[in-house]
């Protein structure tokens, strides 16, 4: 998912291997998508720092040696945000510590110290000096199911490892000061023995293990489109309330769509995507001969929603779409087992949907085509739809006119 150099997937290990490197205490690097930094960290479990792998974060990343704690640890600690933060990723700062036996802090030894004592809950805030050397990271409720960060996914992998949810991370850099990407990135893996993990990944080991949506109720519903069972879903991390409507009973090979919300093209018809369209086209099928539509609404009240749903042609906003599919294909999975949906045909041109979703354990057995109407206004959407997100679609080489 967005690694788009020619590099063989092959080079990033299993959730599990990686699992089991940091229950022995050797380090791993996590790699972001391109989508954000395209950035690797080194991470250690906080209780299994040593100065030895402080030195070696320090000397061969260069990046600055933070500690991310999970929100509670970080709250328990007094550690703060002390001013708004207004960084282009929302990285959450604290308070800089040591802990209170060290001389100066700045050593590997005694940031190292500093780590195990964040991940030793018989230590509290008036065991840490601030400001101190070793900076302070908040990690989000929900871990990467809510922000694919760095912090997130490094104290996430340190719970899912069964160890304290604490982890050191330090950016890596490249040899002329920028930072290190990808290919650079393998090399420093190579050299050093270590595991490279995407935090993608991390994304969807959890999703395909953690129960997160939850029914809230059921009601019948008529539409133009016939008799539905509508019911509400919320994402117990995110918040958002998803719906879905079903027509008939669950069989196997049920009809079946995934769509998340586009405010601008579902409620007030923009011609400039095919939103409207393909949801109109999918009730009408499953109205006909019964199936599921899941709904997938965007995070309530973000602006920041809005103004990505109004760049549909803009290629910023479709390399984007990679990623957060992610998340929500995984929603919509969840739901459909909810349901007890097990097999079905999958009403879609996206083939990056159906082995997301089968990656959850569901069977699809037919990907069923949605044809867009193509027009002069939606031609530009379709077409990057088509070409730079590999959407199979038919001909559109005759645009109609509103």
């Amino acid at each position: 998912m967005g690694y788009n150099i020619g590099v063989s997937e092959e080079i990033f290990s299993r959730v599990e291997d990686v699992l089991e490197d940091l229950r022995q205490g050797k380090p791993v690097i996590v790699v972001d998508d391109e989508e954000r930094e395209n950035e690797g960290d080194f991470v250690i479990a906080a209780e299994k720092a040593t100065p030895e792998i402080i030195n070696l974060m320090a000397r061969e990343g260069g990046g600055l040696v933070c500690l991310a704690l999970n929100p509670e640890r970080f709250d328990d600690l007094e550690l703060g945000l002390p001013i708004q933060n207004t960084s282009r990723m929302g990285t959450p700062f604290g308070v800089p510590v040591d802990a209170s036996s060290v001389t100066t802090g700045t050593s590997a030894h005694e940031r190292a110290l500093t780590a195990r004592w964040a991940a030793d809950e018989s230590k509290g805030p008036d065991d840490f000096l601030r400001p101190g050397h070793l900076y302070t990271l908040r990690a989000s409720e929900g871990g990467v199911l809510r922000r694919a960060g760095h912090t997130e996914a490094s104290v996430d992998l340190a719970r899912l490892a069964g160890l304290y949810p604490a982890a050191v991370i330090c950016e890596i850099m490249d040899q002329d000061g920028t930072m290190a990407r990808l290919p650079r990135l393998i090399e420093v893996a190579k050299r050093h023995g270590l595991r490279l993990i995407t935090v993608a990944e991390i994304i969807r080991f959890r999703l395909a293990r953690e129960i997160y949506v939850e029914r809230l109720l059921a009601r019948p519903l008529r539409t133009r489109w016939g008799d539905f069972v509508l019911y509400l879903y919320r994402d117990r991390i995110k918040g958002d309330v998803h719906l879905a409507l079903v027509s008939g009973r669950i069989t196997e090979n049920i009809l079946v769509r995934v769509q998340r919300e586009c405010p601008v093209g579902d409620v007030f018809g923009s011609v400039v995507c095919d939103c409207r369209e393909q949801m109109d086209s999918a009730l009408f099928r499953i109205g006909q001969e019964g199936g599921v539509f899941v709904y997938l609404r965007q995070e309530p009240g973000s602006a920041e929603t809005v103004a990505r749903i109004l760049e549909h042609i803009d290629p910023a906003y479709l390399e984007r779409e990679r990623y957060e599919a992610e998340r929500y294909i995984g929603t919509g999975a969840q739901i459909l087992k909810d349901l007890g949906v097990s097999s079905m045909r999958l009403l879609t041109n996206n083939p990056r949907k159906m082995v997301g979703i089968e990656g959850f354990g569901l069977t699809i057995t037919e990907r069923v085509p949605i044809q867009p109407r193509p027009r002069k206004e939606n031609m530009e959407h379709l077409l990057k739809k088509r070409d730079d997100m590999g959407h199979i679609i038919g001909p559109l080489d005759q645009p109609e006119e509103i």
